[in-house]
């Protein structure tokens, strides 16, 4: 499995606005932090991805969620 960056479109829980991140296939499921590219706020962003790479599932929530 080679390590590929993937574009992912999620959206902002603070101000809506959709950004496009790029997601570590070789990593597996994560969480981490990452900051809005519009209102800069921090968007804890968690992944669930298959044993192939594929990302089954992604979320973004506010630090209070």
């Amino acid at each position: 499995m080679g390590n590929v960056l993937k574009n992912s479109l999620i959206q902002c829980p603070y101000c809506g606005e959709q950004m496009n991140i790029l997601v570590d296939d070789s990593a597996g499921s994560q969480h981490y932090i990452e900051d809005c590219q519009v209102c800069c706020a921090p968007i804890e962003i968690s992944l669930k991805m298959d044993v192939t790479g594929e990302i089954l599932e992604i979320q973004a929530h506010t630090d209070s969620d």
